[in-house]
């Protein structure tokens, strides 16, 4: 597989386990008012592989969330942090371990972090940590008209083995293939080089489509461009990994970090329950 990789800038970008936030009480799309743990912090009981949908929370994001205090700086992380990045800890009692980038959650800013279970129990609030970032740029040669974003190179040789790469086309694993009418929060931002993009679950039909998606998941979204922000396109279709759990917030839902985009006669969705991070990175 030819790319661009040796041409690619690697750079260290830096940020800190962010104390969860919260809005204070917010109306759920039934009218009625919820407040629940959500975004931020250290959450112990959902990692990458485990269902986003069911949990009693908005918008949670799996292991360690990460941002900077400096606006610019948080803009960098965000935007240079890409999933399958390795995390290094450099301060507090988990200093020296590693992880892995698992997304990143536009609003709030945050770029969400696996580690191991001893990890976990660990790491403390402030702890400082840093990314190995590279990514962005990245091509594959032999499929020019594919863009990609947000995913670090090794984590796509790593897939390399697991989806086929033809002559002509690009048949890419997926867990869930998304109809472009479910997707909400995102759609009218500029770019989705940072960021994530929701998926609408106030339908009944869109949460029998999704009641099994989990954390990490790899997902096709059909007919949807995100080339260049995010918008309706019937010959394009774009791949992303969940990056956050449901919502109860009207337009809101699980979060994709979208990874690929390309014309769907050369990018091509396969089904299969296994298309998750955890299958790469979980042992």
């Amino acid at each position: 597989m030819k790319t661009n990789q040796n041409q690619l800038v690697i750079q260290s970008v830096v940020g800190k386990i962010h104390h969860p936030t919260t809005r204070g009480q917010r109306v759920g799309f039934d009218g009625n008012g919820v407040l629940l743990p959500g975004v931020g912090g250290i959450t112990y009981n959902f990692q990458i592989g485990d269902n986003c949908m069911h949990l009693v929370g908005d918008h949670v994001e799996p292991g360690l969330s990460i941002a900077n205090s400096d606006h610019k700086e948080n803009l960098a992380l965000n935007t240079f942090a890409c999933i399958g990045n390795v995390a290094t800890i450099l301060s507090g009692d988990a200093k020296g371990k590693t992880g892995i980038v698992t997304g990143i959650h536009g609003g709030v800013n945050h770029v969400m972090v696996y580690v191991d279970e001893d990890t976990l129990h660990s790491v403390n609030i402030n702890d400082t940590i840093k990314i190995t970032a590279v990514g962005q740029g990245l091509k594959l040669l032999d499929y020019p008209e594919i863009t990609w974003m947000n995913i670090d190179p090794d984590l796509v040789f790593r897939m390399h083995d697991t989806h086929i790469f033809t002559e002509s086309q690009l048949i890419f694993n997926v867990a869930k293939i998304i109809p472009a009418k479910y997707m909400g929060a995102g759609i009218g931002e500029t770019t989705l080089l940072y960021g994530d993009i929701d998926i609408m679950t106030q339908d009944a039909h869109a949460k029998q489509l999704l009641d099994d998606l989990r954390f990490g998941d790899f997902v096709a979204i059909e007919h949807f461009d995100t080339r260049y922000g995010a918008y309706y396109n019937e010959e394009y279709i774009s791949i992303g990994v969940i990056c956050h759990s449901d919502s109860y917030t009207a337009g809101h839902g699980p979060g994709v970090t979208i990874i690929a985009c390309g014309k769907k006669t050369q990018l091509l969705p396969q089904l299969d329950e296994t298309s998750n991070l955890a299958y790469y990175f979980r042992k």
